[in-house]
C-alpha cells in the first residue's frame, strides 16, 4: 500500500513495488518523485522524520532534520517583537525567504541511506520515476497552481523559479505540462556518482558557490560535514495500544504520547464526539501540550529534554488534576518553539512482508527559501525559520543545532503488530491532529476514513481554532467555557494512513470510500489522496 498527496507520487511507490522492491523503496520512490510534482513541499534539499517498523518487528527512526550552518548565529536575524503574534518575525523576513533561510539539507542522504540499507532495489531504480517526470514534464495540478499564485510575488525575485513557475512572468496554469531538465540533470548526477555529490561533491560545490556569490552562509565543509542520526523512537501506552512515535528533536512523538496519558484518565467516548465536553476536554489537553513544548522542545545535543518525566502516567495524573471542565485553564505556555510550517508532504507504505514507513518530509514553507540554485533546478528549503530567532531561548539558533517541528509520522501497534500508520503535513497542528485520529479510532471506534476525516480542533493557548464543520451552537458553548474560538475551514492538511486489519488486509485512507485489499494478492492497487 503506497498513499501520498499526489498521484504520480503513490504510482511511483507502486511501480517500485511492482518492481520487486519494499515499503522502504516504495517511500522513497514516491517522495523523489513529490519532489518533481510537488516541489512546492519536498526537495532534497530539504528536512524531515522517517519511521521505520521493520518486517522483523525493529523499529527506527532516521533524523533528517537540517541544521544551522557553521556561520549562525543565535542573534543573525533581528526581530520585530518579543510577544505573540509576531514573535518569530525578523526584520526584511530574510529567515522566510532567501539564502539566510537555508538549513543544511538531510533529506538527500536519509533517502540514500534508508533504500541502501532497508531497501530491495538500488538508487537508481527507486528515482527513475522522478526523473522520468522531471524529463518528460508533468501536468500542473490545481493545488501547484494555488501555490504558485499564494508565492507569486516572492517567487518572481528568483529567477530561476520564476522561469518554470512563472513563465513570461504569469503563473501557471492548471493543466500545463511542466518540464523540469536542469533538475532531471542534477538527479541523474546523483544517480551516477551517488548522494555524496550533494554532501562535499560537484553539486554542493554548486550550491556553495551560489550561496557564496548571492550572500547566504551554507558552505560546502558544512554539507561534507552533515550527518543523518538514527534514533529511537519514543513509546508509550494508551488502552492497551502501544504509540511508536518520533523522538526529539521533534516535539511530535513526545507530547502525542504525553496528551494521551492525560486523557487516558477521562472518558472521551463517553463524552461523545463532537459534544462540547468533549472538544473543551480536547482544547485543554493540546494547550497543555503546548505549554510543555513550548517550555522543553529543541535539539537534545543542545537542550536537556526530560522525556521520560513527559512521557510518564505520573506526570500525566498532575497535568490531568489542572484541568476544569467548565472552564478554560491557564498551563502557563511561554513563547520559545518556533511555529512551523503547513506547507509539508506525508507519505505511508506498508508491504506483506510487515514492513511499515511513516515519513514527513519538508521545505518548510511553500517553495521553501523560494531560491533555485542556478544549473540545477534545486530548490532550497528555508528551514532556519523554525528556529527561534530570539537568543537564549530553547529553540534559539547555534551553530550546527538542529531544527525542530510538530512532525508525528505515527505508528500504533496492538500486541506487537501494527494497527494503524499515519501522519500528515500542518505544521504545529501536525500532532495534535495525529492525537484526535487516534482517540477516533481507539476512544469512538470510528472507520479510518471517518477518523481521519472527522472536524478538528487547534489551540496552543491563545485561539482556539474550531472547524466549520462542527455546528455553531456547540462552538458557542465551548465559547462561553473561557475559550477565544475561531471557525476555520480545515486544521492542518489530509491525513495520509493506512490500518492493518485483522484479517491480513491493509486499508488506506482514499480520496473515495476505503477498500480492504489483500497483502497476499499479487497485483497492487494504488490509492492518492
Amino acid at each position: 500500500m503506497v498513499v501520498s498527496n499526489h498521484p504520480l507520487g503513490s504510482a511511483a511507490g507502486a511501480e517500485m513495488l511492482a518492481a520487486g522492491g519494499n515499503a522502504v523503496d516504495a517511500a522513497i520512490g514516491a517522495l523523489f518523485a513529490l519532489t518533481v510534482v510537488e516541489p512546492m513541499m519536498v526537495g532534497i534539499f530539504g528536512a524531515g522524520m522517517a519511521h521505520l517498523r521493520l518486517g522483523d518487528g525493529r523499529h527506527l527512526v532516521i533524523d533528517s532534520y537540517t541544521t544551522a550552518p557553521a556561520a549562525a548565529r543565535p542573534d543573525m536575524y533581528v526581530p520585530v517583537s518579543d510577544t505573540w503574534p509576531d514573535y518569530l518575525r525578523v526584520q526584511g523576513d530574510v529567515n522566510l525567504a532567501g539564502l539566510l533561510s537555508v538549513g543544511v539539507p538531510g533529506t538527500l542522504m536519509a533517502w540514500s541511506q534508508a533504500v541502501a540499507r532497508f531497501g530491495r532495489l538500488d538508487l537508481e531504480t527507486v528515482m527513475q520515476p522522478a526523473i522520468r517526470h522531471a524529463e518528460r514534464g508533468f501536468r500542473a495540478t490545481p493545488y501547484l497552481v494555488e501555490a504558485v499564485r499564494d508565492t507569486a510575488l516572492e517567487l518572481a525575485r528568483f529567477p530561476e523559479t520564476a522561469r518554470t513557475f512563472l513563465p513570461g512572468g504569469a503563473p501557471i496554469k492548471a493543466g500545463d505540462l511542466i518540464a523540469m531538465p536542469e533538475y532531471a540533470a542534477s538527479l541523474r548526477l546523483i544517480v551516477a556518482k551517488g548522494p555524496g555529490v550533494l554532501y562535499g561533491g560537484d553539486l554542493g560545490a554548486t550550491v556553495a558557490d551560489y550561496m557564496r556569490r548571492a550572500g547566504g552562509i551554507i558552505t560546502l565543509d558544512d554539507l561534507a560535514r552533515y550527518e543523518t542520526i538514527e534514533r529511537t523512537p519514543v513509546r508509550g501506552r494508551y488502552r492497551g495500544f502501544e504509540i511508536a512515535g518520533a523522538p526529539p528533536p521533534t516535539a511530535g512523538g513526545l507530547h502525542l504520547i504525553e496528551m494521551l496519558n492525560i486523557l487516558e484518565g477521562f472518558d472521551p467516548r463517553g463524552l461523545g464526539f463532537g459534544t462540547a465536553d468533549y472538544f473543551h476536554l480536547m482544547a485543554e489537553v493540546l494547550k497543555i501540550g503546548f505549554a510543555d513544548r513550548n517550555a522543553c522542545t529543541g535539539d537534545p545535543a543542545f537542550v536537556d529534554i526530560p522525556v521520560e518525566r513527559l512521557v510518564s502516567k505520573e506526570y500525566a495524573a498532575a497535568r490531568r488534576a489542572q484541568i476544569r471542565p467548565d472552564r478554560v485553564g491557564d498551563y502557563a505556555a511561554a513563547p520559545g518553539v518556533a511555529a512551523g510550517s503547513a506547507h509539508t508532504t506525508h507519505v505511508t507504505t506498508a508491504d506483506a512482508e510487515g514492513n511499515v514507513v511513516a515519513m514527513t518530509q519538508t521545505l518548510n514553507n511553500l517553495f521553501g527559501s523560494k531560491a533555485t540554485v542556478p544549473g540545477t533546478g534545486v530548490i532550497l528549503n528555508n528551514t532556519m525559520a523554525l528556529f527561534d530567532p530570539h537568543p537564549g531561548q530553547p529553540a534559539s539558533i547555534a551553530p550546527g543545532k538542529r531544527v525542530t517541528s510538530s512532525m508525528a509520522p505515527t505508528i500504533v501497534l496492538r500486541d506487537g503488530k501494527p494497527a494503524w500508520a499515519l501522519g500528515l503535513p500542518g505544521g504545529v497542528r501536525i500532532f495534535t491532529s495525529v492525537l484526535q485520529a487516534v482517540v477516533n479510532l481507539i476512544d469512538h471506534g470510528m472507520t479510518l476514513q471517518e477518523a481521519v476525516e472527522a472536524p478538528r480542533i487547534w489551540s496552543q493557548g491563545q485561539e482556539l481554532e474550531m472547524e466549520q464543520d462542527i455546528p455553531a451552537a456547540i462552538r458557542e458553548d465551548v465559547a462561553a467555557r473561557g475559550h477565544r474560538v475561531v471557525a476555520v475551514p480545515a486544521v492542518a492538511g489530509g491525513i495520509n494512513a493506512v490500518a492493518f486489519n485483522a484479517d491480513g488486509t491493509l486499508e488506506v485512507r482514499p480520496a473515495c470510500a476505503p477498500t480492504a485489499i489483500p497483502i497476499a494478492e499479487s497485483y497492487i492497487r494504488m490509492y492518492s489522496v
